[in-house]
């Protein structure tokens, strides 16, 4: 019995002994949770599951939520991040990172229809319902030529607080006086007629699925869904068609000459070939860290993610943010702190 004692002991002060030599912050994995936007949720899968082979200890778990139940939960800290495209709502002590480029689209569901044209005046008396049949006047006024059918249109919105809804409600309420003195602009507005669906997913499924409906979804999921796409007419006056080159033409016409970490907008651009319903999507990150070693590791790969990852995004629809963004993400990270120091070396 004593030698088991003492073999036990020996084992005791060796496993210590390990322990210390290597320390937790740099042998554990490090699970980092964030909730939020719907709208970038195919970027930021590809990028979880990247990292892991630039950082291995690191797993990064984001749930596709909605922007308004995103910012609730990094809050109340029951993520590590949130994420959104809607940044006016976000509280005062978190940090805003835009992380990239996506486009709201009008997504329609036609038969033998694969063209449309629609100016802001006409989608946002679609989804007031004053616009309600497919083949009325002033629809078939943008779309001589087209075979539109005499059938009502049915709408599809969200039914969750979303950052799509905002971008898409902000666009209607600055063209449009009918939506911004009914509706107004917002994550979570309250459409007079339509149908809701839970998040871009749903919306997206749900035109898919019904012939003669009309909805409103980020780019990817149009584009991975084989959803025919409006064409808008932006502030220019010209009809443009979401595209990466729109997109990218709005996000140029971008000047960050402040030094301000705070929200920005993209949406209703002046540049002739911009798509006019451009989202820039955000991460949200307390500006105060409460568990250093966890907040290190979020902040180095949203570094990564707002450099490198942006090589990630054209192929999935979105486009990389201009050099005047990165700015902007770079000044965001270099403001977190643990204890009143920056997180990332270099930075004070």
């Amino acid at each position: 019995m004593t030698r088991r004692l003492a073999l036990f002991a020996l084992f005791v002060v060796v496993a210590i002994a390990c322990t210390r030599g290597a320390p937790p912050s740099e042998a554990s994995p490090r699970a980092l949770v964030g909730a939020g936007a719907t709208l970038p949720y195919p970027l930021y899968s590809k990028w979880s599951a990247e990292y892991q082979r630039v950082e291995p200890r690191v797993r990064i778990n984001y749930q596709s939520i909605g922007s308004g139940a995103g910012i609730r939960q990094i809050s109340d800290g029951v993520v590590d991040f949130g994420a959104t495209d809607e940044p006016t709502s976000t509280p005062a002590n978190m940090v805003l990172v835009p992380t990239t480029i996506g486009a709201v689209v009008i997504a329609f569901n036609l038969p033998g229809v694969k063209e449309l044209a629609l100016t802001p005046e006409l989608i946002a008396d679609i989804f007031l319902g004053k616009v309600a049949r497919w083949d009325h006047e002033r629809v078939r006024a943008v779309n001589q030529g087209r075979a539109l059918p005499s059938e009502p249109i049915t709408v599809v919105h969200r039914a969750d607080g979303s950052g799509t809804s905002a971008a898409l409600t902000t666009f209607l309420a600055k063209r449009s006086a009918a939506w911004r003195d009914v509706v107004g602009a917002g994550s979570s507005p309250r459409f007079p007629v339509g149908v809701g669906a839970k998040g871009n997913e749903g919306v997206t499924a749900f035109v898919k699925a019904t012939p003669l409906s009309v909805g409103y979804v980020e780019l990817a999921y149009a584009k991975q869904s084989g959803l025919a796409m409006a064409e808008v007419q932006n502030r220019a006056g010209k009809l443009v068609a979401p595209s990466l080159g729109a997109l990218e033409r709005a996000a140029k016409s971008f000047a960050d000459p402040t030094s301000e970490v705070g929200p920005v907008s993209l949406v209703d651009s002046a540049d002739e070939g911009a798509y006019p319903i451009t989202a820039l999507s955000f991460v949200v990150v307390p500006l105060e860290a409460s568990d250093r070693t966890k907040a290190e590791a979020l902040a180095k790969f949203l570094w990564w993610a707002i450099h490198d990852g942006q090589d990630l995004a054209s192929a999935l629809e979105y486009a990389p943010l201009p050099p005047a963004l990165v700015r902007r993400g770079e000044r965001a990270l270099r403001e977190l702190r643990a204890a009143g120091h920056p997180l990332l070396p270099g930075t004070g």
